[in-house]
């Protein structure tokens, strides 16, 4: 999945003002334009769109932990320069308070079934002789899945 469908998706998931998707950013101490934001929202074949690159798009999933969590004792969380889907369902777990049966329920919404052991392997670090890469079929099927669930608690 590309940056910029995430970004989308989880603004339609939780109906995010233009205003909000600036203060996300904001939490995690970064400075974007309203321009930017639209940007980053049309669609790829838009002549305006901008391609999000990863950091930018850790600086908003911080955000979210931030506005959801509250922030660490004065700690600013750790902005990678490269993510990949692992990091993406972890930092949605922890934004989103989260714990393994939720995503398996969440999951579950969309019909797709995957066990607590191959969800726990996407947690472990890289190095771990259990840990395995989240596809992008994972990640897309849990985004429609908290689309279902979110929309039916609105």
């Amino acid at each position: 999945m590309n940056n910029n469908s995430i970004i989308r998706r989880i603004r339609f998931i939780f109906d995010y003002s233009d205003s909000k998707m600036i203060e996300l950013f904001e939490y995690a101490g970064k400075e974007v334009t309203r321009a930017e934001i639209s940007d980053w929202l049309k669609k790829d074949d838009d002549e305006a769109f901008q391609a999000l690159n990863d950091q930018k798009l850790a600086f908003f999933l911080n955000g979210m932990i931030v506005a959801n969590r509250g922030k660490k004792d004065g700690e600013v969380p750790i902005v990678e320069k490269q993510l990949n889907n692992n990091i993406i369902l972890r930092k949605l777990k922890i934004a989103l308070e989260l714990k393994d049966e939720d995503i398996l329920d969440i999951l579950d919404l969309v019909n797709m079934r995957i066990s607590k052991h191959e969800l726990s392997a996407f947690f472990r670090h890289p190095d771990h002789a259990h840990y395995r890469p989240c596809k992008d079929q994972i990640l897309r099927n849990f985004l429609l899945g908290m689309q279902v669930k979110y929309a039916i608690e609105k």
